[in-house]
């Protein structure tokens, strides 16, 4: 099962590292990770997203709420928080498949946001199943690259 966690940490050199090291050190995998700094410079928030049972994720969370740099620690559960991912996805277009590429680009409302005689590149955020079947949507196109931020997240509450 996925899991969303959210760390508030202080923006200091070498939390990072401490981070990735607790989860490859106790031998749990990150699926996606994204850090940066929120409102307060002095504050990063990172968003890791794993894999495990509620076990596994109950004791990566505690091992997280004991590093020194870690202010809170937040694991989400489904409807306690919004998440969106962003993807750059650049698309080979010919004159022929032009038209229906726009198309699904305007239908997903991703926008387009470099234009080239052979190919398109989009931008679309959302969540992780709008993603996907847009990037399913645009293989039989071919995708010539591809880039994602992986999942962010912030609480509802």
């Amino acid at each position: 099962m996925r899991h969303t966690i959210s760390v508030l940490v202080e923006n200091k050199f070498g939390v990072l590292t401490r981070v990735a090291g607790l989860f490859s050190g106790r031998g749990f995998n990150i699926d996606t990770l994204n850090v940066a700094p929120t409102q307060d410079a002095t504050f990063s928030r990172m968003t890791i997203v794993t894999r495990g049972d509620d076990k596994t994720v109950d004791q990566i969370v505690k091992q997280l709420e004991k590093l020194v740099d870690s202010i809170e620690v937040l694991d989400f559960r489904e409807g306690e928080y919004v998440g969106r991912e962003l993807v750059m996805i650049k698309v080979s277009v010919d004159s022929a498949s032009r038209a229906e590429v726009m198309q699904v680009t305007d239908i997903f409302r991703a926008k387009i946001i470099d234009v080239q005689p052979h190919s398109l590149t989009i931008e679309i955020t959302g969540d992780e199943s709008k993603v996907e079947k847009f990037i399913e949507l645009m293989k039989p196109f071919g995708i010539l690259e591809l880039t994602r931020t992986g999942k962010i997240a912030l609480p509802r509450k």
